[in-house]
């Protein structure tokens, strides 16, 4: 039986927009994240990937690495009860293939970090 993910979608466009609104954000010249809290008590991650960053293949790369980097992450720091934006910048299509799951892994870490929003700060 499978566990239940850390992190469900953000889809609507008012869920995005508040949680840019909140102005809690960190950047690095990977990513940047917004972060707000919710009322639901679940984690939820929305991703913005834009054709600036590569082509279809390179962008749903760095989608897949964004989404299993914040899953481990809230595996590991279980915090609850934020919706997170994670913008890629276009610095994040020039990455190797190889091995650059774990930038990608760090890099985000260091933002929620930042945030103060993993719950083992």
């Amino acid at each position: 039986m499978h566990k239940k993910s850390p992190l469900r979608s953000l889809k609507k466009k008012q869920d995005f927009k508040r949680v840019y609104g909140n102005k809690k954000s960190a950047a690095n010249p990977l990513f940047v994240v917004y972060a707000a809290e919710n009322e639901i008590g679940e984690n939820r991650l929305g991703l913005s990937v834009s054709k600036k960053v590569g082509n279809a293949v390179v962008r749903n790369r760095i989608r897949r690495w964004v989404k299993e980097a914040c899953r481990l992450t809230f595996v590991q720091a279980p915090t609850r009860g934020y919706d997170f934006v994670v913008i890629a910048r276009s610095s994040a299509g020039t990455l190797p293939r190889e091995g650059s799951f774990a930038v990608v892994s760090g890099s985000l870490s260091q933002l929620f970090s930042r945030l103060g929003v993993l719950s083992n700060d």
